[in-house]
């Protein structure tokens, strides 16, 4: 029992009380029902494309915009509010190196946070079983897994920032100023503008041009990297907009403000580093990379 013990990471039991309060507290399962109430969104279109499989989809609608505010608003306070209410220096007190912290409280709020998620998504599962009928199982799991990383993803970002500001203000001005409304509501211009200067002409969703460079400028967003890598699973077509305008785009004559791969390609073959396959390496690229960053800056902080 010893030798297991010992064996155990430093960080786990940081870890479980994480996860515990987090469990324990009304936030993440309220986020849950909310997720449940926005992501019941039945379709013509979507049932025409994915069939009983529509239930899959509302999984990732799950993820899509509700869930990063809600993730990051219960997670941006993880060591910025400790440190300013002084309970940091009780978890400085521990056997625990500084990494050991990041990774306790990135690991605890994830796991914390998966319950209440998987448990809207099971919901959401039971509601398209009476509504649609039976629906692929392992689709369902890749998806839920995927949203699973996304949540993951989301909480390291947002502890990584927690860990390098000073006050809850500035941690919630670059959390939700920056890593929210830029990456998430607003990316898809931010992209535009960014290709537009670099490129030689603007750009449109209408005459999307048919540049691998664009096409990665937009995935470089973890939500609609998100919706890349749910959206090759569903099999609905290579976008990071959501499934059902995926769909939209490329299955009927309706034309819609969405950028998608095979529109913009049409006949050529698109780069291969816009396989869908890279929306994973973005969200791990996004998962790993700020906590780095962030644990160099935390290592040679004063925090006490």
């Amino acid at each position: 029992m010893t030798s297991l013990a010992s064996t155990r990471p430093r960080w786990l039991p940081l870890a479980r009380e994480e996860a515990r309060g987090m469990l324990r507290s009304k936030g993440p399962w309220l986020l849950a029902v909310l997720l449940v109430v926005w992501a019941y969104r039945p379709s013509y279109n979507g049932w025409q494309g994915l069939g009983p499989n529509l239930t899959v989809g509302f999984v990732q609608t799950a993820g899509s915009f509700l869930l990063p505010v809600g993730v990051l608003l219960l997670s941006y306070r993880s060591i910025v509010g400790e440190r300013t209410s002084g309970s940091l220096k009780f978890v400085l007190g521990l056997p625990l190196t500084r990494s050991d912290i990041l990774v306790g409280k990135v690991i605890g709020r994830s796991v914390g946070l998966a319950v209440p998620v998987s448990a809207a998504a099971v919901v959401l599962g039971l509601i398209g079983i009476v509504r649609f009928g039976l629906f692929s199982p392992l689709l369902f799991v890749g998806v839920l897994l995927a949203t699973l990383l996304y949540v993951t993803t989301l909480v390291s970002v947002a502890t990584a920032i927690s860990a390098i500001t000073s006050s809850t203000v500035r941690a919630a001005t670059v959390v939700f100023g920056g890593v929210y409304l830029v990456f998430t509501v607003f990316w898809t211009g931010f992209a535009e503008m960014i290709y537009a200067t670099v490129g030689t002409a603007s750009v449109t969703s209408f005459n999307a041009p048919a540049d691998g460079l664009f096409f990665a400028l937009l995935r470089l967003s973890p939500g609609r990297a998100y919706r890349v890598l749910t959206n090759w699973m569903l099999g609905v077509g290579n976008s990071g907009a959501g499934y059902d305008a995926v769909i939209t785009k490329l299955q009927t004559p309706t034309s819609i403000n969405v950028y998608a791969v095979e529109s913009a390609f049409q006949g050529q073959t698109p780069p291969a580093y816009l396989h869908e396959i890279s929306g994973l390496v973005v969200l791990l690229v996004w998962l790993v990379v700020p906590l780095g960053l962030a644990r160099y800056r935390f290592q040679r902080s004063d925090l006490v």
